[in-house]
């Protein structure tokens, strides 16, 4: 159960004394006699460690060295950042203030608590309500393990991002977050516009209380179901909060330029020669694609001798499978799954091996059946045993080498209390972490052979580091116009908390078919279009055909655009290993300081040059926030708006209101029915400029650079590709390089 906030099951923590410092990290006793430990990180960040007498670490040296360092959570745990520390006076109290630049870190004590500052002023404050724990510590009792509160005050209308998937708002204020509940698809990542953000560093259970009614309304109250308490404190930007939070944690591996294509889902119950029918028709209809994703249940199982077998009912020939994908062109992407069901023969086998995750009695802990496992009972592999993940990982190395390109596997699954693994990880630290370790070790598994690390993992799962495993598939939503609304929303929010790539549903299999109309149809595919990946499903009435042959013609069309963005699209991905920022991004990230642009939530950036609104109710009539300081060019007609102001469009099926930003440029590839139609060495094939360019372009393996001189703009790499300029400028080629001035 979440920790309650009853203040006598707390120490409240009042003083401090300095006991070390150095330019890196200072070391206080508490009252209680509790070692805490704070590091001026990096540049504004700020790390908190508090523990007990003996947890004292050493400065600089990086702080956990508990259960979170060992599912290796921090991919840099040394810190880069230097601060100095500072005596003060805090109402009349002594207290500690840790400088580093612009930005503080204030301790004030009776009762101990934190204000951060950005620029001098208070961004996040230790909450000052009596009645909260602004700083507590519950000690380790019997079965009871040690938990740690703290409490923040928040302004009446401030707004809170991040925490993970949510299909309901972006703003998750008033929401209660559990981290270890599978339903609630939490990221530990909580930030603020005002320019903090919060990460408890962690595999344990952490309850987030966002200014709920039922605890306060005023208050971000924080529960840590942890010994030890490892929090990193932001300041910044919002997008500055990102950078450094992956940074920290760890940032994407690379896509593969295949799955930038479009994929296609097999329909439920559908025979595999029944796909690659659908396959060739969609190569014949001319709609664009590059993956088969086949459904479950799981493709394969483990046989005797520790052998992987395929799914001899489902696949009675998998090369011949195989081949008849390979015939049009297509990646396959299978589903696997780390179970084995009870009534296989290995089950017993496995289970005296020590190689499932047991219960309390020592014995293979039994799940009911899910789809992956034909619904019938299993038992899940201890992927905390080394040799366990070195077999599931070599063995899925030798399904790739058959001709499978990637794996889809979704393990999200409510692991009870008493169920634990080889390593002692129980309850809500195993929930926390089977998904990680399952998804690390496919993605392990698919790019193995290739520096960088470059492959891909269909999974819906939801877990801390998620971001460093490309590609987060969509969450499933009814086939109705708010169904659409979700998908953006769930796009929205896990780029928010740190991922990077969100793959949309063309609609849903699993709901009613008979509320997708043509006009939602096409306004969902048009949002695909500009994402950062996307999928249609093989069921009849969910295929571009389905609905005449106006539809389809749009829908070519569609595709046409979509293919010819993909040089963007993963330039942005690419940008997201150096930045952290995600493909699509929402108006409070991009534009944190125009709260106007914060309301038009399903509004986003696609990249940094592209605005996208979709068409998320029927009719042609949308409304459109254009963030203010910069100016917007309109891509279906060329023209201009300036930034801050509202416009109604009227736009119909064949397109969305969509608008470059100024100083920007768009780089597109040809038009192609699949990536392997691309020509490695001419990767692009025109440039759109949104006025004067000022910006470097995003574009994979980008080598187009443009500097500013006397009020003309220079381009390099540029070479045999179409430029269209926007109104008043002229183009000069000059050699290798291209002068962009204004017209005269």
């Amino acid at each position: 159960m979440p920790l309650q906030f009853d203040s006598s099951r707390y120490q409240r923590l009042e003083s401090l004394s300095l006991q070390t410092s150095n330019p890196v990290a200072f070391s206080f006793t508490t009252d209680g006699g509790q070692a805490l430990l704070i590091e001026a990180h990096a540049p504004g960040v700020f790390r908190v460690c508090i523990g007990g007498p003996a947890a004292t670490g050493q400065p600089g040296t990086g702080m956990a060295t508990r259960a979170a360092a060992l599912h290796d959570l921090l991919a840099r745990a040394e810190a880069i950042g230097e601060g100095t520390l500072e005596e003060v006076t805090v109402d009349g109290r002594p207290g500690f203030k840790i400088l580093q630049g612009e930005h503080a870190l204030e301790i004030a004590t009776q009762p101990l608590r934190f204000t951060l500052y950005r620029k001098d002023v208070p961004v996040l404050v230790s909450s000052p309500d009596p009645a909260l724990t602004t700083l507590g510590m519950q000690a380790a009792d019997g079965d009871r393990p040690g938990a740690f509160a703290l409490a923040f005050t928040l302004d009446p209308h401030e707004a809170l991002y991040g925490l993970g998937e949510s299909t309901v708002a972006l703003d998750r204020r008033c929401e209660t977050v559990v981290t270890d509940d599978p339903v609630a698809r939490a990221l530990p990542l909580c930030w603020s516009p005002r320019g903090w953000g919060v990460y408890v560093n962690t595999v344990e259970r952490v309850v987030h209380h966002l200014g709920t009614d039922e605890l306060s309304p005023d208050n971000y109250v924080l529960a840590i179901e942890d010994g030890q308490l490892d929090l990193f404190l932001f300041v910044g930007e919002p997008v500055e909060i990102l950078n450094q939070y992956t940074q920290i944690t760890g940032r994407a591996g690379q896509p593969t330029l295949w799955s930038m294509g479009t994929w296609l889902h097999q329909a439920k119950g559908a025979s595999p020669a029944e796909v690659a029918e659908v396959a060739a028709q969609m190569r014949a209809r001319g709609i664009g694609f590059d993956v088969v994703s086949l459904d479950t249940p799981a493709g394969w199982e483990i046989k005797a001798k520790l052998a992987f077998e395929w799914d001899a009912t489902r696949f009675p020939d998998p090369r011949q499978t195989l081949a008849a994908f390979k015939a049009v062109d297509a990646r396959v992407c299978a589903p696997g799954f780390p179970g084995v069901t009870t009534q296989s023969p290995m089950f017993a086998e496995l289970e005296d091996k020590g190689w499932l995750l047991t219960n309390d009695n020592g014995n293979a802990q039994v799940f009911a059946g899910v789809p992956a496992t034909h619904g019938l009972e299993f038992g899940l592999l201890d992927l905390t045993h080394k040799d366990v993940w070195t077999f599931w990982r070599d063995k899925h190395r030798a399904i790739l080498d058959e001709g499978v390109d990637a794996i889809a596997c979704d393990v999200e699954i409510d692991i009870p209390d008493d169920v634990t693994a080889r390593n002692g990880d129980t309850g809500a630290r195993l929930r926390t972490v089977y998904p990680m370790l399952a998804k690390r070790c496919l993605f392990e598994a698919a790019s193995w052979n290739k520096t960088p690390a470059e492959g891909v993992v269909w999974s819906h799962d939801v877990f801390p580091t998620g971001q460093r495993v490309p590609l987060q598939a969509s969450t499933d939503v009814p086939n109705t116009w708010e169904g659409l609304a979700e998908s953006i929303r769930a796009a929205l929010t896990v780029g928010m908390s740190g991922l990077p790539s969100h793959a949309h549903d063309i609609g849903s299999q699993e709901h009613p078919l008979d509320t997708m109309t043509p006009e939602l149809y096409l306004r969902w595919l048009a949002a695909g279009v500009f994402s950062s990946h996307f999928r249609f499903h093989g069921t009849p009435g969910l295929l571009p055909w389905a609905f005449g042959d106006d539809v389809l013609q749009q829908a070519q069309t569609w595709m046409q655009f979509r293919y010819r963005l993909i040089p963007y699209v993963l330039g942005a991905i690419e940008d997201a290993a150096r930045t952290g920022l995600p493909v699509q991004r929402s108006m409070a990230l991009a534009f944190p300081d125009d709260t106007e642009a914060h309301y038009h939530e399903l509004q986003y950036l696609l990249g940094p040059a592209l605005l996208v609104v979709p068409a998320v109710q029927p009719g042609k009539e949308m409304r459109v926030y254009l963030p203010k300081g910069d100016a917007w060019w309109d891509l279906n007609t060329g023209w201009r708006y300036e930034g801050g102001t509202t416009w109604t469009f009227e736009c119909d099926t064949d397109r969305l209101p969509v608008f470059g930003r100024e100083g920007h440029m768009l780089c597109l590839g040809p038009t192609a029915h699949h990536t392997g139609e691309y020509n490695s060495a001419r990767i692009l094939d025109e440039v759109w400029l949104f006025g004067m360019p000022v910006h470097n372009p995003v574009v994979m393996r980008n080598k187009i650079r443009v500097m500013q001189m006397q009020g003309s703009s220079y381009a390099k790499g540029l070479e045999g590709l179409k430029i269209l300029p926007s109104e008043g400028l002229e183009v000069k080629r000059r050699g290798a390089e291209v002068r962009i001035s204004r017209a005269r």
